[in-house]
């Protein structure tokens, strides 16, 4: 097995570039009152479920596609996802003219289906029973990329997919400068750990006495699993959490490979916490978020954290929820 490439600071920026000229510049806010609730000296939140396809999933996706051949591109692509990748795909397939199929796994909200299928992507949907449900989804997705010639993409483990989400984290250090500050703690959602390869990398390149948090569901916490071990390790198929975009049970190896050199450490936040989370964000920032995207929230409230005199980021992933969903979960918490 090779050893998976860590992109440099220069890939990262390399990605940026072109993928920065078609995302949204998501805002950097800064919030006193969750400053004051936790005693940190800052507080900010940089509400990814504000870019286009509603999270940061499109950076990645779309620098994905840009590396595909001019024939590779012309057949199209084949990925699995619950939802976020799928939607990201898809947008910035429907921008290149790049054909995309998304291997979905029959649990995955109905309103990321749809809205997947909306940017014009084509859904199959899996039913994995008692199995894990991303085997079943990769299984599907490999099936399709051999009978039809498409490339193969993976939602996380890709060290392209890794260099194209570190736009959250180079675009929050200048945003951070501008207004005098800088992170002494970062915490950032894990499902696979394309997003959090890519933030840790960029803050390990140009701010690396900031401590990066990976933040995961209870049950699901493979990174932290991971760290603690020093090797992937496959957390047991459990109960399903609501984090509906956080529940692979491992790190890829692309991202392992790059929070390992940045010296990344896991916490696991639970359910009850992260609905609370949720209605935090709505009553305090005034921004609807998913489960998935409130689990860092939930991390800085709930999280054990030793925060007194510090400045924190949080990133806050996505907000593909329904709006049944959304009320459900705030009436729980």
């Amino acid at each position: 097995m090779t050893t998976p490439i860590v992109p440099t600071l220069d890939h990262l920026k390399r990605a940026y570039a072109v993928t920065s000229q078609v995302t949204q510049l998501t805002p950097l806010l800064e919030s006193r009152p969750l400053a004051a609730m936790t005693g940190a000296a800052r507080v900010f939140i940089k509400p990814e479920s504000l870019q286009w396809a509603g999270s940061f999933k499109v950076r990645g996706a779309y620098w994905r596609l840009k590396q595909l051949s001019p024939e590779e591109a012309k057949r199209g692509v084949v990925a699995y996802s619950s939802g976020n990748f799928a939607q990201g795909l898809a947008a910035a397939g429907q921008a290149l003219g790049v054909p995309v199929t998304i291997v979905m796994p029959i649990d995955a909200p109905a309103a990321k289906r749809d809205a997947t299928a909306g940017y014009g992507a084509r859904v199959v949907v899996t039913d994995h029973g008692t199995r894990a449900r991303e085997e079943v989804a990769s299984e599907r997705a490999r099936e399709i990329a051999k009978d039809e010639g498409l490339a193969l993409l993976h939602p996380f483990d890709d060290p392209e997919i890794v260099a194209g989400q570190a736009g959250t984290g180079l675009e929050a250090i200048d945003q951070l400068a501008a207004k005098g500050a800088r992170a002494d703690i970062v915490l950032c959602a894990v499902g696979g750990g394309g997003l959090i390869g890519g933030v840790a990398l960029a803050f390990h390149y140009l701010s690396p006495e900031t401590q990066v948090i990976a933040v995961e569901p209870e049950g699901f916490d493979g990174m932290g699993a991971s760290l603690a071990k020093g090797a992937i390790e496959t957390v047991p198929l459990g109960p399903p959490s609501i984090c509906d975009g956080l529940m692979a049970r491992k790190p890829g190896e692309a991202p392992f490979a790059a929070v390992n050199a940045a010296g990344v450490r896991g916490l696991a936040v639970s359910d009850a916490s992260v609905r609370r989370a949720m209605k935090a964000a709505f009553e305090r920032l005034k921004l609807v978020l998913e489960p998935s995207g409130a689990s860092t929230l939930a991390a800085l409230l709930e999280g054990g954290l030793d925060l007194a005199g510090k400045t924190v980021l949080v990133i806050a992933t996505g907000g593909n929820v329904s709006l049944n969903d959304y009320m459900r979960h705030i009436a729980d918490a």
